[in-house]
């Protein structure tokens, strides 16, 4: 899956806020892959990373998967093609949503590593708050 080329659809876009919890802005692009099925019944979700601007869709490379472990899906991180971080800079950009779950990023390779990445940045939430 990671290297895969989808299109996110954006219904949460930068700048924009959650449509149940009004406190909280996204700092960058959210959306669904369309047609295809997450564990919890809904289109699969997706983090747009390395687009500065709001935008309504977006075709780019999976670099990553953010894995819940209290949760039953996971999320895709999307980026254009040749754009890369780090899992930790991966995790400060979607700490404003993972924060309120215990989470790792997992990617092919960690940067200025050569151990692999498959387990990188885990955090533990702080209150076990489900949305």
């Amino acid at each position: 899956m990671i290297g895969t080329l989808v299109t996110v659809t954006v219904d949460r876009p930068l700048g924009s806020f959650h449509p149940e919890y009004a406190d909280m802005c996204y700092p960058v692009n959210y959306g669904y892959i369309k047609g295809v099925m997450a564990p919890d019944g809904e289109e699969q979700d997706a983090y747009v990373i390395g687009v500065e601007k709001a935008v309504k869709e977006f075709t780019g490379r999976i670099i990553a998967v953010v894995h819940r472990f209290n949760d039953v899906e996971e999320k895709w991180v999307v980026a254009p093609e040749g754009f890369s971080l780090c899992a930790e800079e991966i995790m400060e950009q979607i700490w404003f949503q993972e924060k309120y779950f215990k989470s790792e990023i997992r990617m092919e390779m960690r940067c200025g590593s050569h151990d692999g990445g498959k387990k990188i940045a885990e955090q533990e939430n702080k209150e076990d708050h489900q949305w």
